[in-house]
C-alpha cells in the first residue's frame, strides 16, 4: 500500500502509513513479515520494530525483493494497537545511477506487511496491508541517497503510530500491483548502525567555514544534539577531505549534495540523525547551527551490513597496521547492503569488478557469506539471456542511451559470477553457494565461449587494466591489451569452474570444461608468448596475470618471472598496474621465488604505493594511487574517491602469504589449513587470525636475530599442514614431525597450539 499518488513520481518526500486494530485475548507470540518499495521503518504502538536500517536494501526489485521478519510479541497490547511505517524513496524511486534518472523501478513507495498473532488458546489473527490502511506525509520533506535529507520537525505528528491518534490529514492509501514471486526471505546480512565515533574537533578553516572532523573516513550518519527555537536550522554538508589550503573540498562529490538539514518545530533540545540516506565523509561543514557548535554535540554513526568480524592482521610495522585499518574501513564504508564502489559521490553502484578483486580479502575480514550470497542472486537475476554479466549489479545501466558500447560482460567484472562463489566456498566451506550459483557460472562461461574467436575472447566495452598508471595521458585504460586480459580471465574462470564441478561431483561437466580450459590456455600461450619465452606484451599486468593464472608454459616460467622483475626495476620498484594487475602483483612475485621483491613492493612509501596513501593521512583506501598529491592538490575531481576499497585487495596477500593463513581447496572453510608464512620486509613480527566455522585458526611469527618463532593455532576437528619455506635448522619442533621437502620442512598435524622455532635459511 502506498501513501503516494502517481503524480508524485518526482517527489523525494517521506510518508507515514498506519493501521489500527484490536486484540482481545492473551497473546502467545506474534511475528510480522514486511518489505517495501523504497526504504521503510516499521513501528508498532509507537516503538520501532527491530534494529535494521535502510531496509529492505537494494536488489533487482522486479526480479528479487527481500522481506524481513520480526518477533513483535513484546510490543503488542491487549485491546487497541497500531501498526505503522515510515517510507522514503531510497534506491527504488529516487535519483540513482550514472544517468541520474529517477523511478528506476517504480514511481510510488509502498509497504507490504503481514502481522501474525497467535493466542494462548490456539487461535490466530492476521493483520495485512490492505485498503483499510491510512497514509500521510511525514516530516521528512526530502530524502535521496545522493543528496541527503531534510527533516522539518514542524510537520511532526505526535502519536501517529499509537492508539487514539487523530484522523486529521490522513487519507486512503493506494494499492500497488506487484509480482509476489519476487519475494525472498532475508535472514542475516541486514544493515545496522555499527560504530559510534565522537567528533575529534570543531575548527574554522582558512576560508572561514566551520567544520567538524571525525578523524576517520566512513559511511553512515551524523547524529547531532542541539537546542533551538521554532524555525532554527541545523545544516551539515558532508565531505571527505580538505584541499591544499585546508579548506572544504567537495568537488569530488560531483553532483551529490551529501547534505543534512533539520528544522526545529518548537523550543526544545533534540537529538537527530537522518534515516533515508547514507553519507560518505570524514568532515562536515556546519552551514547553519543554533548557537556555537561543540565537538560533543556530534557523533558519527557508521552504517553497513551486519557481519561478524572474523579476521585480523597485525605486524611490527605501524604503517602496515594502518594499511590494514584502512582496508577494513574501506570495506565497512562500501558493504552497505551491496558492494559499492564508493559511498560519497553520485554513483555508489555495485560494480562487479571491485567486488570480484576484493572478495577474498573481504572474506578474511568479516563473515561475508550472507552478504555476498544475497548480492550473487541479483548477479544471476540480472544476467542477459546469453549469460552476460552486467558491469553493475543491481543493473542500472541496461538500456542507457549513454552506454551504447555495452553495459555488460567485461573481463574481471563479469568474472565475479564465478570467482566470488568460489571464494565464499574457500572461506566458509559451504557447497550450497556453488550449487545456487552453478547455472549462473555456467552461463557466464558459455557467454565468453560463444563470443570468443578461436578462444581469444573480447567483447564490446572492456575496462581492461582500469586506471593503470601505464595508461596513455588522459585515459583510464591501462596499456595491457584487452585480448590478453579478457582471454586470461576466460581461462581463469573456466579453470575455477572445473574445480567447482569436481567439488560438487559433476564430473561430466568437469571433463568438458577441462577440455575447454586447455584449449584457451594453449591459445593464450601461442598468442602472447614469443619463441624465446618473452611475452608479446611488455606490461607488468600482462606478466602478473600470466603467472598468477598459471598460463605460462613451464619452460618459459623463469623468463617470465625475470621479465616481471625487469619491468619492476624499470619503475624503480614501483607498480604501474590497475584493477587487473594490482590484486595479484605480490602473489605473482612470492609464488615465483621473489618474496623479497613482493615485500619491497608492499613497503614502498612514495608514490605510487599503498603506504604512500597511509603517509598522506589516509584512513581508507583511495580510488587513485595519487588521489591526493604531495603538494595537496587533487587528482581529477571527476573520479577521485577517497573511500574505494578495490586496491585494498592486497590485504589478501598480507593474510595468506605474509601471515601464511591458507585454506585447502578440497575441503574449504579451514577444515584443512595450510600454514605457510613467508618472512621478510624487515618485520620483526607478523600474524593473522581467522574465526572459521570450526573455531579460531592463527599464525604468528616473530624474528629474534636469525631465530624465528612460529606459533600456530589449529581448531578442533580440523587438520593442518605447516610449511616452513624460510627455515634452515629446526630448533624446536613443537612436538611435530617435520619432513624435508624441496619447498622446505613440512609437517602434518591435527588441532592444538604449536610453537616452532627455527633458524632462517641462508640464501
Amino acid at each position: 500500500m502506498s501513501a503516494e499518488r502517481e503524480e508524485e513520481a518526482g517527489s523525494s518526500k517521506g510518508t507515514y502509513l498506519r493501521k489500527a486494530f484490536k486484540t482481545g485475548k492473551k497473546i502467545k507470540e506474534a511475528f510480522v513479515c514486511a518489505t517495501a518499495l523504497g526504504i521503510y521503518y516499521l513501528y508498532l504502538n509507537g516503538k520501532k520494530v527491530g534494529e535494521d536500517e535502510m531496509a529492505p536494501g537494494w536488489t533487482s526489485y522486479r526480479k528479487h525483493l527481500c522481506y524481513q521478519t520480526y518477533d513483535v510479541t513484546g510490543l503488542l497490547r491487549e485491546g487497541g494497537n497500531v501498526l505503522g511505517a515510515m517510507l522514503g524513496a531510497g534506491w527504488y524511486k529516487g535519483l540513482m545511477g550514472l544517468d541520474h534518472k529517477r523511478n528506476n523501478y517504480g514511481t510510488q513507495t509502498a509497504l507490504l506487511a503481514q502481522l501474525l498473532i497467535r493466542y494462548e488458546d490456539g487461535s490466530t489473527q492476521t493483520v495485512v496491508t490492505d485498503d483499510s490502511w491510512e497514509g500521510k506525509d511525514s516530516p521528512v520533506v526530502f530524502a535521496e541517497i545522493y543528496d541527503g535529507e531534510i527533516y522539518d520537525a514542524r510537520l511532526e505528528c505526535p502519536g501517529w503510530c499509537e492508539p487514539g491518534a487523530g484522523k486529521q490529514g490522513w487519507h486512503k492509501t493506494e494499492r500497488i500491483p506487484w509480482e509476489k514471486r519476487t519475494l525472498t526471505a532475508q535472514g542475516a546480512g541486514k544493515v545496522s548502525q555499527m560504530d559510534a565515533l565522537p567528533a575529534k574537533r570543531v575548527f574554522v578553516t582558512p576560508g572561514g567555514d566551520t567544520v567538524v572532523d571525525f578523524g576517520q573516513n566512513l559511511t553512515g550518519w551524523i547524529q547531532v544534539s542541539a537546542k533551538g527555537r521554532p524555525g532554527d536550522v541545523i545544516h551539515l554538508e558532508c565531505f571527505e577531505t580538505l584541499d591544499a589550503a585546508g579548506n572544504v573540498y567537495r568537488e569530488n562529490l560531483r553532483t551529490a549534495k551529501e547534505s543534512v538539514k533539520y528544522i526545529f518545530g518548537e523550543q526544545e533540545a533534540i537529538t537527530y540523525h537522518p534515516s533515508f540516506t547514507f553519507l560518505g565523509f570524514r568532515y562536515a561543514k556546519i552551514t547553519e547551527f543554533p548557537g556555537e557548535p561543540k565537538p560533543d554535540q556530534f557523533t558519527a554513526k557508521t552504517l553497513h551490513t551486519k557481519m561478524e568480524p572474523t579476521g585480523e592482521v597485525h605486524t611490527s610495522n605501524p604503517l602496515l597496521n594502518q594499511l590494514w585499518h584502512n582496508i577494513v574501513w574501506g570495506m565497512k564504508g562500501n558493504f552497505l547492503d551491496i558492494p559499492t564502489d564508493c559511498p560519497q559521490r553520485d554513483e555508489r553502484l555495485g560494480w562487479t569488478g571491485d567486488a570480484q578483486i576484493f572478495c577474498r580479502t573481504a572474506c578474511s575480514i568479516m563473515n561475508t557469506d550472507t552478504f555476498f550470497r544475497k548480492w550473487l542472486k541479483d548477479v544471476a537475476a540480472d544476467q542477459t539471456p546469453e549469460g552476460g554479466v552486467p558491469h553493475v549489479v543491481p543493473d542500472l545501466l541496461a538500456g542507457s542511451e549513454n552506454w551504447t558500447q555495452g553495459t555488460h560482460s567485461a573481463a574481471a567484472w563479469g568474472d565475479a559470477a564465478v570467482i566470488n562463489p568460489w571464494n565464499l566456498y574457500l572461506a566458509y566451506g559451504d557447497k550450497e553457494v556453488l550449487k545456487e550459483q552453478y547455472d549462473s557460472m555456467k552461463a557466464w562461461i558459455g557467454f565468453m565461449k560463444n563470443h570468443a574467436v578461436d578462444y581469444i575472447w573480447n567483447y564490446k566495452l572492456q575496462f581492461g587494466d582500469w586506471v593503470a598508471l601505464d595508461a596513455e595521458e588522459g585515459s583510464y585504460y591501462g596499456a595491457t591489451p584487452n585480448d590478453l586480459t579478457c582471454t586470461a580471465y576466460f581461462a581463469y574462470s573456466t579453470g575455477l569452474f572445473v574445480k567447482i564441478a569436481k567439488v560438487l561431483g559433476r564430473y561430466e561437466d568437469a571433463s568438458a570444461y577441462q577440455e575447454l580450459y586447455e584449449k584457451i590456455v594453449e591459445k593464450f600461450r601461442k598468442t602472447f608468448f614469443n619463441e624465446d619465452g618473452s611475452m608479446t606484451v611488455q606490461t607488468q599486468t600482462a606478466h602478473i596475470v600470466a603467472l598468477y593464472f598459471n598460463l605460462v608454459p613451464e619452460a618459459f616460467r623463469e623468463t617470465t618471472v625475470e621479465g616481471l622483475r625487469n619491468l619492476l626495476r624499470k619503475e624503480n620498484g614501483h607498480l604501474v598496474t590497475g584493477f587487473v594487475g594490482t590484486p595479484y602483483f605480490c602473489h605473482a612475485l612470492s609464488q615465483n621465488g621473489c618474496v623479497r621483491e613482493a615485500y619491497d613492493l608492499l613497503l614502498k612509501e612514495d608514490f605510487p604505493s599503498w603506504l604512500y596513501q597511509v603517509k598522506m593521512g589516509a584512513t581508507t583506501v583511495w580510488e587513485h594511487w595519487d588521489g591526493l598529491k604531495p603538494d595537496g592538490t587533487m587528482w581529477s575531481a571527476d573520479m577521485n574517491s577517497f573511500n574505494h576499497y578495490a586496491y585494498g585487495a592486497v590485504g589478501e596477500w598480507m593474510f595468506r602469504v605474509m601471515a601464511g593463513l591458507e585454506t585447502s581447496e578440497k575441503e574449504g572453510g579451514y577444515q584443512h589449513t595450510v600454514i605457510a608464512p613467508r618472512i621478510g620486509g624487515g618485520l620483526t613480527e607478523a600474524g593473522a587470525s581467522f574465526r572459521s566455522v570450526y573455531g579460531r585458526v592463527s599464525s604468528h611469527w616473530e624474528v629474534q636475530g636469525e631465530r624465528i618463532t612460529l606459533t600456530v593455532e589449529i581448531p578442533v576437528n580440523t587438520t593442518a599442514e605447516i610449511r616452513l619455506a624460510d627455515a634452515g635448522e629446526i630448533l624446536a619442533d613443537g612436538g611435530l614431525s617435520f619432513e624435508a621437502t624441496q619447498e622446505g620442512p613440512r609437517a602434518l598435524t591435527g588441532s592444538g597450539t604449536y610453537v616452532i622455532s627455527f633458524l632462517r635459511k641462508q640464501e
